[in-house]
């Protein structure tokens, strides 16, 4: 487990230019009243050893923090003062927060270490979850990003609301993480699904750093998150090595399935100047290791990109995609999309997983961004799997490439051809990308040979 840091110390991991905010004190309309508003024997006493002990006057401590060169709303836990529980003084410190980043125009980081809301003051303590919810809504809509990190351990409500539902979730290695704490859940339940590292696995948060990361990666992602733009991004240059398009539908397919063609990974070194990634669809489908997603730096502006390594493409993948275009929409951040699959996975899981489903939420964000969104063409343009991540409009190919209403070989399955019919049916299938240019299903060719 990792170690557990007080709101301070984790405060000095992120920034050296930390200033608390003054929260308001209490109107006499909204005194607190002796002991809670449960009149809970003790309680009054309890918070003032829990001062003693921590120094702070509340379970978090909200300030304007400068990470990097980007000013910052931070939110940190004190798991020490009542185990970081959220009470209504916590609300009231944690609404005046976010409205300061509203007023200000600043991100906020949340550094999270909250056992859940708490007893001692009943319902009143749990309906600030949707104090907190609105205030993160609103913050959303205000087009301002929100990232958290999940210390040990974030469980209840903490986790439901500003883990949970932050753009970007990071969390510290081996952190507890839940929504059930540890003396709540069932006594047979496998405590390693309660985990950083789980959470992560089962798509649910973006990524584990390690504490001397946390600065660092922090830093980078409010650089590219905090940097808009309204120029679409431009389709990278073909990495080709042919010097010429395909002769024949055959040819298209057989360079475009090449083992050793250019990747998206590829791309993307050869595109950004720095880069970083999301992870996982948040809705416990997991990952798809065959879809990177993520924002990067090119020409000193960021662009959000989601990009096909090749693969069939499952539907965490599509998920994790749309959930890129949604935050990028939501932050006027361009999207780059590199369209590389023989299409999407059908197998057994992938359908009850919902593939069909998936498939649609990607369309509908690709068909309805505010943000400008390029498509680049990179190999195989296998069927609606990899439609479903082309721009309308603003779609280009490379040299090595093609896209199909349906692979070659399947195609000529159906229409019960013999094999050696596959290459002619290739061929009428008009799936090179000069066949794409002339059918005005791509705007052109990237690259020395169409000069995009």
């Amino acid at each position: 487990m990792t170690e557990r840091l007080s709101a301070r110390g984790t405060i000095a991991l992120v920034t050296d230019d930390f200033t608390e905010l003054e929260l308001e004190a209490p109107t006499p309309t909204k005194e607190y009243a002796p002991d809670g508003p449960l009149s809970w024997q003790g309680y009054d006493a309890s918070r003032a050893r829990a001062a003693e002990r921590t120094g702070e006057e509340e379970s978090v401590v909200c300030g304007r923090a400068t990470i990097g060169p980007t000013a910052a709303v931070l939110i940190a836990f004190e798991f020490g003062f009542l185990g970081g529980s959220l009470g209504e003084r916590t609300g009231d410190r944690l609404e005046s927060a976010y409205a300061y980043a509203r007023e200000h125009r600043l991100p906020v980081v949340s550094l999270i270490a909250t056992g859940g809301s708490r007893m001692q003051e009943g319902m009143r303590a749990l309906t600030q979850l949707q104090r907190v919810a609105r205030q993160s809504a609103l913050t959303r809509e205000a087009g301002l990003p929100q990232l958290a990190v999940l210390r040990d351990p974030t469980t209840g409500g903490g986790w439901a609301t500003l883990g949970a539902g932050a753009d970007v979730i990071l969390a510290l290695p081996a952190a507890q993480v839940g929504f059930a704490g540890s003396r709540v859940r069932p006594p047979d339940a496998d405590p390693a699904a309660y985990t950083a590292e789980s959470q992560v696995a089962t798509g649910a948060a973006d990524a584990v750093v390690h504490p001397e990361d946390l600065r660092p990666t922090l830093t980078l992602w409010l650089e590219l998150l905090t940097n808009p733009a309204t120029e679409p991004a431009p389709p990278p240059p073909a990495l080709s090595a042919s010097p010429t398009l395909p002769a024949t539908g055959r040819e298209a397919v057989e360079r475009a399935r090449a083992p050793r063609r250019p990747r998206a990974d590829a791309y993307l070194d050869a595109y950004f100047t720095r880069r970083t990634t999301i992870s996982g669809d948040r809705v416990g489908g997991g990952t798809d290791p065959g879809m990177l997603c993520g924002f990067g730096e090119h020409d000193g502006r960021t662009i959000a990109y989601a990009a096909q390594l090749g693969t069939p493409t499952r539907p965490a993948g599509y998920r994790t995609a749309t959930r890129l275009i949604h935050l990028a929409d939501r932050l006027n951040i361009p999207v780059l999309t590199l369209i590389d699959t023989p299409g999407a996975a059908n197998d057994a899981e992938a359908e009850r997983q919902g593939a069909g489903t998936a498939i649609a939420a990607l369309f509908t964000a690709v068909a309805t961004a505010r943000t400008p969104v390029t498509t680049l063409l990179i190999g195989e343009g296998g069927s609606g799997g990899a439609l479903a991540l082309a721009a309308p409009d603003n779609t280009w190919a490379t040299p090595d490439s093609y896209f199909s209403v349906i692979a070659p070989e399947l195609a000529a399955a159906i229409l019960k051809r013999p094999e050696e019919q596959i290459q002619a049916t290739a061929d009428e299938l008009r799936l090179r990308p000069q066949d794409l240019v002339e059918l005005r299903v791509v705007r052109g060719i990237s690259g020395p040979l169409g000069g995009a």
